[in-house]
């Protein structure tokens, strides 16, 4: 089975040794699927080595960089398919990762975006920290994943094999119907980069749709291929988006008594990194606070038109995923 519709589109920059590693992986088992590298305004010399040593894979060349949200807004809205697959520079594929996946899709109409079990390359039987077997969301906004819970990742025994409805499917491989990702406006470039895959999965949850993961597809991802996860820019993104997406997405009328109390367990969240010493990263969730209360005013009206769009229940984990792990010492998804 060859997927003529679907476009593989690989959002890059400054990523050419990882292009130039993983992405022979990436054309040997396309199956037919068309490959693009949208280029977010690298400055490695990314595209001439594109076109000198992978001519058959086409190019969209973007102005600046627009981070993770943007540049993929922009590029998408560039290439005619019916599914996109996202994928970042450092994955490695496997054969026959794209034919499951393409099944699903065709065997649940309301499925919307989807990812394949996601595992470390450079530790190949256990799981990737971002999304590993498919993303879920505590009260508090906190993510964790089957396979992951906050820094412990389990060993792949073939427990998430199977396909399954998430809340979230991670932007490492994403698969996504192109009709609706166009219809629901794409990612928030205000979130720039980090959980805007999330923010955008529950935004389509709350009208219908419906996120999958996929366990019978594998690919390896490097992870950290632009910003490790213990870079304070990405702590602050993180932080700051995080916030954002409650503001965004919650459906109470008063959101606030749960933000507030969110904002409460991201200052305990500095203690420890105060006890090891790691001010720049204290400094990142301060930054990311205050940025925060300078955008509510700029995200209300979306909080506003997402509220009067919705039409169905989104389930959050109605549990605390930080009281079950470090008060309870769960530490499998299995143990929740």
């Amino acid at each position: 089975m060859t997927s003529p519709d679907l476009a593989i589109v690989i959002l890059n920059y400054n990523g050419q040794s990882f292009l130039s590693r993983f992405l022979p992986s990436v054309l040997e088992n396309a199956n037919g699927a068309t490959v693009w590298v949208a280029d977010n305004g690298s400055t490695d010399g990314s595209v001439a080595m594109l076109r000198s040593d992978f001519p058959s894979v086409w190019i969209l060349e973007l102005p600046t960089n627009e981070g993770y949200a943007g540049g993929y807004n922009a590029a998408l809205q560039q290439i005619d398919a019916e599914y996109y697959c996202l994928l970042n520079s450092d994955v490695a594929v496997t054969p026959g990762w794209i034919e499951p996946v393409m099944n699903l899709f065709e065997a649940h109409p309301a499925a919307v975006a989807c990812q394949p079990k996601i595992l470390a390359y450079h530790q190949p039987t256990t799981f990737e920290y971002a999304g590993a077997a498919g993303g879920y969301l505590d009260w508090l906004g906190f993510a964790f994943c089957r396979g992951r819970l906050f820094d412990t990742v389990e060993t792949d025994h073939g427990q998430y094999n199977d396909n399954r409805r998430v809340f979230w499917a991670t932007g490492a491989c994403l698969f996504v119907r192109a009709r609706v990702f166009h219809e629901t406006g794409g990612f928030d470039a205000d979130f720039f980069a980090h959980m805007e895959e999330i923010d955008w999965c529950w935004r389509v949850q709350r009208i219908g749709h419906e996120i999958w993961t996929c366990g019978q597809a594998t690919v390896h991802h490097v992870g950290g291929g632009t910003l490790d996860k213990t870079n304070p820019h990405k702590t602050y993104l993180n932080y700051r988006n995080s916030l954002l997406m409650l503001y965004k997405n919650l459906p109470d009328e008063n959101p606030w008594p749960l933000l507030l109390l969110r904002l409460v367990v991201d200052g305990l969240s500095a203690g420890p990194l105060l006890l090891r010493g790691q001010w720049s990263s204290i400094w990142a969730i301060l930054r990311a606070h205050f940025a925060f209360y300078g955008l509510v005013s700029r995200f209300s009206p979306k909080r506003k038109a997402l509220s009067a769009t919705a039409t169905a229940p989104v389930s959050l984990y109605p549990k605390s995923i930080i009281w079950a792990y470090f008060a309870e010492g769960k530490r499998k998804f299995s143990d929740l």
